[in-house]
C-alpha cells in the first residue's frame, strides 16, 4: 500500500520522534524512505536565525544526517533532500515531486496565541497534501 514514504525533519524533538515512527513504518512495509529537511526562507526565518544563532542550512543538513544514519542502521532504502523555502509548501511539493504515498511529520502541541501567530507546519501539510499524512506528536 505505502511504498514511498516522505519524512520531513528539522531535527527537533518532535521530528526525532517522527523519524523513529517513519523508520518503523518503512521497515514494516518494506518501503523506501525519502528524508527531507527545509532550510527555511519565509516570514519567520530571519527571526529564527537571530534567536538560534545558527545557520539554517547547517541545521537542515544535521537533521538529515541524523535521520539517514538511523534509517541506514535498519537496512532501509534512503534518499535525502534539502530544500529552501517555506517548510509546509516545500514538504507538500516534495511529496508530489517524489511520488510519495505517505508523509510523516512531527508536531508540537502549541495552542492559543502562539499557534495563531506562528501557525503549524504539520497542520498546513495535512490541509494541503494530496496523500495521507501521519503526524507524530512531541511528548512535551
Amino acid at each position: 500500500m505505502y511504498q514511498e514514504l516522505l519524512l520531513a525533519t528539522d531535527g527537533s524533538d518532535g521530528a526525532r520522534r517522527a523519524t523513529d515512527h517513519a523508520i518503523e513504518l518503512a521497515r514494516q512495509l518494506d518501503a523506501s524512505l525519502h528524508i527531507l529537511s527545509v532550510s527555511e526562507d519565509g516570514p519567520h526565518a530571519e527571526q529564527k536565525r537571530d534567536l538560534m544563532r545558527t545557520d539554517l542550512e547547517d541545521q537542515a543538513a544535521e537533521a538529515i544526517e541524523h535521520a539517514e544514519e538511523k534509517a541506514a542502521g535498519h537496512g532501509i532504502d534512503v534518499r535525502t533532500t534539502i530544500r529552501h523555502g517555506v517548510p509546509q509548501e516545500e514538504i507538500v511539493d516534495a511529496a508530489e515531486a517524489h511520488d510519495a504515498d505517505l508523509i510523516v511529520v512531527g508536531t508540537v502541541g502549541r495552542s492559543g496565541l502562539d499557534q495563531l501567530i506562528v501557525g503549524s507546519v504539520a497542520e498546513e501539510v495535512v490541509r494541503n497534501a494530496s496523500v495521507p499524512v501521519v503526524t507524530v506528536r512531541d511528548e512535551s
